[in-house]
């Protein structure tokens, strides 16, 4: 007979899980729409600067972000979240990378390694990936301007020519049950840069095989002047890039989390029904059981 105060603390247990994970899935859910917010609207403001990266493609290229480079390694960002618990988001972030046509046609030697979120950090060592440079700990409420101190770290390996290219990996949140990961490219600025952008907005542009179309450009007159134009879209837009991305990444990891945290709610409440049919059960059984023994006793003693 199976033991009614085992099944009632197992009963009891289950409960206390159910209260952590539906509090969990609630605190998820409303971070999830606070960063889906922050998400749509710094990527909305990236894609207009994309937009004017079009128009000014020519002058790009002689800026220091836009010049292609032939030698060297390339850099590979890898964001992910630094807590668990939020599905395979990180998983498919991973492997994404490690799979990818880019990173294994890459030797060794012409590979460097970002790691933004400690869940990426700890995959790299689990692979004795050699790793260049490493953020964890980064702040929710981090905001655009305290977001360039990495931003900045970054940037600095093209600055200092220490690569020919940098690719960003990291997801692209469409709803809390729809996260694709992307790997884009992050600099240098080019026709390849924006299509690998603007093609989340536009599908049709990745189809276009000719990139003078693609850049092609609108205006034929800048205020105040097309060099100090391309100045400032240049760095605003590689930091918009990274701050679109790490909204992104948030916004998906709460939308996973949620996820999660509700089919656990909705296991932990199988569970309880199991167990309470298993309680009654056994609670009947006890009671028949003491009821036979009774009427047993009442007849002996007749």
């Amino acid at each position: 007979m199976p033991d009614i105060a085992l099944i009632k603390k197992r009963i009891n247990s289950t409960e206390n899980t159910r209260k952590i994970t539906r509090a969990m899935q609630l605190v998820a859910a409303n971070k999830m729409k606070t960063f889906q917010r922050k998400a749509l609207a710094a990527r909305a403001y990236a894609w207009a600067l994309l937009d004017g990266l079009k128009q000014a493609h020519a002058s790009f290229r002689d800026v220091e972000f836009g010049i292609r480079r032939y030698t060297g390694p390339v850099l590979f960002v890898l964001l992910t979240s630094d807590k668990g618990l939020c599905g395979a988001l990180n998983t498919r972030l991973v492997e994404s990378l490690f799979s990818s046509e880019r990173w294994k046609s890459a030797p060794a030697d012409q590979r460097m390694l970002v790691t933004v979120g400690r869940k990426s950090l700890e995959a790299a060592r689990r692979r004795k990936i050699p790793i260049t440079q490493s953020f964890e700990g980064l702040q929710e409420s981090m905001t655009p301007f305290e977001s360039l101190d990495i931003i900045n770290e970054i940037l600095g390996y093209w600055e200092r020519k220490e690569c020919r290219e940098i690719v960003l990996v990291s997801p692209h949140y469409v709803n809390a049950f729809v996260i694709h990961v992307t790997e884009k490219t992050y600099l240098p600025f080019n026709a390849d840069m924006i299509v690998s952008h603007l093609r989340w907005r536009d599908p049709e542009i990745a189809k276009t095989e000719d990139h003078a179309q693609i850049l092609k450009s609108q205006y034929i007159y800048y205020e105040p002047g097309e060099d100090e134009v391309v100045d400032v879209l240049s760095l605003q837009l590689a930091q918009t890039i990274f701050v679109q991305a790490f909204f992104e990444l948030k916004a998906s990891e709460y939308s996973s989390r949620m996820v999660s945290m509700k089919k656990a709610t909705e296991a932990a409440d199988e569970m309880i029904s199991n167990f309470t049919l298993d309680y009654n059960k056994a609670r009947q059984s006890l009671i028949t059981q003491q009821l036979a023994e009774l009427v047993a006793g009442s007849e002996a003693l007749a």
